[in-house]
Formats: structure tokens, C-alpha cells, sequence
């Protein structure tokens, strides 16, 4: 039992959004009240207090969408010409990259990028992982990483048509026998979804095949859709259609579907969006740093749809993806006076909705009944902070560096900076002996 206060409390809750000097109540793994400072220490004088000292507590972030097999590419000499569009940078970079990637890789990548997300501020992290010549436990893997680090997470494997069909089989499977596994998990801690790479390398058979082994599953899956250009090109002539229609056809969408990246998607496949609840998750660095092109993400806000952001592994900071994804969108546009709102409503609504969909209790809010992921961030204001500018202060002052201590589903686990029961230091000093194996590999 905690009291957490003495500090000014962003809610995320739009009935009391802002406390100037507020406390958080968590009891077990849950919210118990949300209120005024002076009140509540005197109710809770038993509980443990953490002394907020005048800093911002408000919910833990979720990233809807990551990469933790790409953690070890950071700083690597690739050893070849740099990609000149997406096709080239996924064939010279990320696929030959995971195809080296031992599950001892894979379990460094996931200790050091969770690391990097607690630190960040980051409570719930939705995973997409590749590693197709080690993907049997892959999950599972990533998994207990996760458990012993304490944060709350979705994994899912990407199946793919490019490396033969015992390997696309493979992928299959380990999806299949993660999501029961996650099924069976009580904790509400880690769930399971069915990962498929793009269109552009999934055949009709293995769709086929996909769609069969889902059933029964309740889950749904987790596909980069339209991320580059040529991805659209390869489903209308491969196809006859567009890759939202292709996916929908084989019954892919729906509301625990996440179809990550939507740059290049029509009027048609958003109506088709919207009409099956589908979630849809942007990631503005990624898209920018690929050179993929700037997604509709007003307009797809304007269907009605639920939008979210993540950061597809080009980082673990979402609060510095808030800050490019207004950035791109007014590049885009030639406007500066768009998606200052659109920004929060991605990240803080509609990321809350989406984690909604597969999680027991409300994520990214602080009220009453919610799960207890709590961050505080040490900002102190150079005007006047309340309700109403809120989001100027967020998007102009908070970083994830910014972020002192990381509370997930009630238990401290970092405070002052400092991972608890964690020897962060040894784990990154094995990291660097791993990763330096891996890049001989290259």
C-alpha cells in the first residue's frame, strides 16, 4: 500500500484532469483514490509514502508498438552501403539482422530495451519481434525477461513468407502456443497476439493459414500494413486489391487488431477500418527516419478510428515521439496550426483504449479502479501549469529522461533513477559481450 504525493497530478482522467497539489492511493495492484494532498495523508498515514517533492505524477505511457529484436543494432557497422528506400533498408539492416539473432540475443535485447522503456516512463509496451532462425521459445523468452524485470507487456511473432515455409511455419506455431500460454497467465501482465510481417511477404496460403490458426484464440493480430509504398504496389498486383482489403477478406481486422504504420492507405480501407473496430498505431520517428512518408493520420482521426502511436523501435521515449509527431504532421501539411490536440489524444486516449481492449483494467489513467502504473517526472514549471495548458507543458518540457520513478501494477520499480532488485550494470555489461558477438556475425 502506497501513497504517493506532494507533487502535481496529471490524471489523464477528463472528469479531474489536474491537481495542483495532489496524491495517488495505490492498494495491491490498483488505484484506490485519487485526491488532494492534505486530504489524503492524513487517511493514509500507514501506507508507505514516496515524497513526490513538488514533481509531476501522472500514468505510466504505453507504447503500442516496438521492436526489441532491433535493440542491438544500435551503434552497428552494418558493413554494407546504406539503403537508399525501405525495400533496401530491410534487406541490407533489419532482415539480416534477425536472422543472427540467437535466443541469448533476444533475451539482451529484451532486458536492455525494457530497461530503457521503465526509464522512460514506459509501464506497457506492445512487442513485435523476429528472429527466424531461432524462433521456437522466442516468445517465451522475451516473456520471462518481462516478468523478472515487472513490466506489463504484449509479444507477438512476425510471420513471414521470406525465409521458406518450415520457418513461416515455425512462426506460426510459436504464436499459436504463446497466446495460450499468455491465455492461461492470470497476472494480466503479459498477453499474446499473432504477428504478421507485411503483406508484401505473406502469400495467400500462409494468410490462409493464419486466419485458421487464430480461432478460437481470442486474440487478434499484430501486421505492419502500407508502411512503404511498394508494399500497395505488391498487393494490387499480386492481388487484385489493396492490403487493408486483402487483410479483411481473410477476416484479419477487428478490435484487438493492431495495424501499425497505415501510411499508405485510401479513403476505402479506412471506411473498412472503422467499420471493423480495427486499432491503427503511428509511429512518427520511424516513418520519418525510413523516409516512408507522412500517414493521414487526420484524416484517419476524422473516420472515427482509433488511432495510437508508437515508436517501431526507433526509440523507447514516447514522450519524444509526441514531440516529432506534431512536427511531421505540419511539415507534411505546410500548416503549423495542426495536430497540437491530435498529439495527446494518440498517445494519452487512444493508446489507453487500445491496451483496454486485451487488459482487465483501465491502463494510462489515474482514477479509481485502474490498474496502479504510476510515473513521476521531475518538472518544474517556468509559468503557470493547470488544466487548461497542460499539453503545452507536456510536449515543450517533459522528456522520458525526465522521469525519476517508475510504479507498475503497484510494485516500485525504479526510484531516483535506480532500477529496483535489478543489476542494471551487469546487464548491459553482458549486453555489450553479446552484442559484440552478434556484430562479428554481420
Amino acid at each position: 500500500m502506497i501513497l504517493i504525493g506532494n507533487g502535481m497530478v496529471i490524471t489523464q482522467d477528463v472528469k479531474n484532469p489536474f491537481i495542483t497539489n495532489g496524491a495517488v492511493v495505490l492498494k495491491d495492484n490498483v488505484i484506490l483514490e485519487v485526491g488532494n494532498y492534505e486530504d489524503l495523508k492524513d487517511k493514509y498515514k500507514e501506507y508507505e509514502f514516496i515524497d513526490a517533492k513538488g514533481k509531476v505524477i501522472m500514468p505510466g505511457l504505453i507504447n503500442t508498438h516496438h521492436h526489441i529484436y532491433s535493440a542491438f543494432a544500435r551503434g552497428m557497422d552494418n558493413k554494407e552501403e546504406p539503403g537508399q528506400n525501405f525495400n533496401e533498408i530491410l534487406e541490407r539492416l533489419w532482415w539480416k539482422l534477425d536472422k543472427r539473432l540467437t535466443l541469448e540475443d533476444t533475451k539482451y535485447s529484451a532486458y536492455t530495451t525494457y530497461i530503457d522503456c521503465i526509464k522512460n516512463g514506459v509501464t506497457t509496451v506492445f512487442d513485435h519481434h523476429a528472429s527466424p532462425m531461432h524462433i521456437t521459445n522466442s516468445l517465451f523468452t522475451i516473456g520471462e525477461v518481462a516478468k523478472e524485470i515487472g513490466i506489463r507487456t504484449s509479444l507477438c511473432y512476425e510471420v513471414s513468407d521470406r525465409d521458406g515455409i518450415e520457418i513461416t511455419d515455425k512462426g506460426i506455431l510459436e504464436n499459436v502456443n504463446f497466446i495460450k500460454h499468455a491465455n492461461e497467465d492470470d497476472s494480466d501482465m503479459i498477453k499474446g497476439l499473432f504477428g504478421l510481417h507485411a503483406s508484401f511477404t505473406l502469400s495467400d496460403e500462409t494468410l490462409e493459414k493464419c486466419s485458421k490458426a487464430i480461432k478460437d484464440l481470442n486474440s487478434g493480430f499484430h501486421v505492419h500494413v502500407a508502411e512503404g509504398i511498394t508494399d500497395v504496389h505488391d498487393s494490387l498486383k499480386n492481388h487484385g486489391k489493396t492490403i487493408v482489403e486483402r487483410l479483411f477478406d481473410y477476416g484479419m481486422l477487428g478490435e484487438k487488431t493492431l495495424a501499425v504504420h497505415c501510411v499508405h492507405i485510401n479513403n476505402r480501407e479506412m471506411d473498412l477500418l472503422k467499420a471493423t473496430n480495427t486499432n491503427v498505431v503511428n509511429n512518427p520517428e520511424s516513418n520519418m527516419g525510413n523516409a516512408v512518408g507522412c500517414a493521414p493520420v487526420l484524416e484517419i482521426l476524422n473516420k472515427g478510428i482509433n488511432i495510437g502511436m508508437g515508436t517501431d523501435g526507433y526509440t523507447s521515449d514516447m514522450f519524444e515521439s509526441m514531440k516529432v509527431f506534431p512536427i511531421i504532421q505540419r511539415h507534411n501539411r505546410c500548416n503549423p496550426s495542426v495536430a497540437f490536440n491530435e498529439t495527446f489524444k494518440l498517445l494519452f486516449e487512444n493508446n489507453r483504449n487500445i491496451a483496454n481492449r486485451y487488459f482487465k483494467k483501465e491502463l494510462g489513467i489515474l482514477k479509481e479502479g485502474a490498474y496502479a502504473d504510476v510515473i513521476i517526472v521531475d518538472y518544474n514549471p517556468l509559468t503557470p501549469m493547470n488544466s487548461n495548458n497542460l499539453f503545452g507543458h507536456m510536449l515543450f518540457g517533459f522528456t522520458g529522461r525526465s522521469v525519476t520513478t517508475t510504479i507498475i501494477n503497484g510494485k516500485v520499480v525504479m526510484k531516483d533513477r535506480e532500477l529496483i532488485n535489478i543489476d542494471e550494470e551487469k546487464i548491459f555489461k553482458a549486453s555489450r559481450e553479446v552484442a559484440q558477438k552478434l556484430w562479428e556475425k554481420m
